[in-house]
């Protein structure tokens, strides 16, 4: 079977991680493979926002927490994250991030690592609390947060396939 279909039909969302840090030469290859995402008209509109430091980590998941109304970590004990912003201005914004968003789970499973996508970016850097990080980290103008692509090393084996509902190719 070619890498990438297998890459395709395997991954799975992790939720369990360990408190290892991943090398961060593969991070950045994670990355790099987020931006060569199609996108619409190649205007490229995401941009990512690669997050290792602790104090981020914690902020962001008691943000994500408070959003979700829960007590518990929304990124499963994971140390480190890419974020996906997407500039508000292009029309495609939400589908060029969300493309981002699978390239980055996609790699990191390719890579042997576990990877979940968290929703709720939208609403932390819709916020005054997130508008300020956005401008502490130095990023200008009107970005979404489309999602976070938590990363590590998984706790427990990655799941296996599911099977796949029946109906969904439709031919005419």
């Amino acid at each position: 079977m070619n890498e990438v279909i297998r890459v395709l039909e395997n991954r799975k969302s992790v939720r369990g991680y360990k408190p290892e840090l991943i090398p961060e030469a593969d991070l950045n290859q994670i990355a790099e493979a987020g931006l060569h995402a199609p996108s619409g008209m190649n205007r490229q509109s995401a941009k990512l926002v690669v997050i290792t430091d602790p104090s981020i980590m914690k902020q962001l998941s008691e943000m994500n927490c408070r959003i979700m109304g829960g007590e518990k970590d929304p990124f499963y004990g994971a140390q480190e994250m890419i974020l996906v912003l997407a500039d508000k201005t292009a029309p495609t914004y939400v589908y060029d991030g969300a493309l981002v968003m699978g390239n980055l789970l996609n790699a990191a499973y390719a890579l042997g690592y576990g990877a979940c996508w968290i929703h709720r970016a939208k609403e932390e850097f819709e916020s005054e609390e997130g508008k300020e990080l956005l401008k502490k980290w130095g990023i200008e103008g009107e970005w979404e947060g489309i999602g976070h692509c938590i990363i590590g090393y998984p706790v427990d084996p990655i799941p296996a396939p599911v099977p796949i509902k029946e109906g969904r190719i439709i031919r005419v």
